[in-house]
């Protein structure tokens, strides 16, 4: 994806690439490396971006979830 701008959260850096969850365009300083999540989807998901365990690797959903219910 080829995407040009400033970052949606800092307004400062150029924009590397754009967040899975919300679309959200960001910066490399705002983007979670391997997973895709901006830095405010991260802490929604996961509760600490700088640290912890990562959504795509310890089995939780992408909401935090782990088991669907309908």
């Amino acid at each position: 994806m080829s995407v040009s701008g400033l970052c949606q959260i800092c307004e400062q850096r150029e924009v590397v690439d754009g967040c899975d969850r919300c679309g959200r365009l960001v910066c490399e300083r705002h983007l979670e490396e391997g997973t895709g999540l901006c830095v405010e989807c991260y802490a929604e998901v996961d509760g600490d971006w700088e640290g912890g365990g990562r959504p795509d690797r310890d089995g939780r959903g992408p909401d935090g979830v782990d088991t669907y219910r309908f």
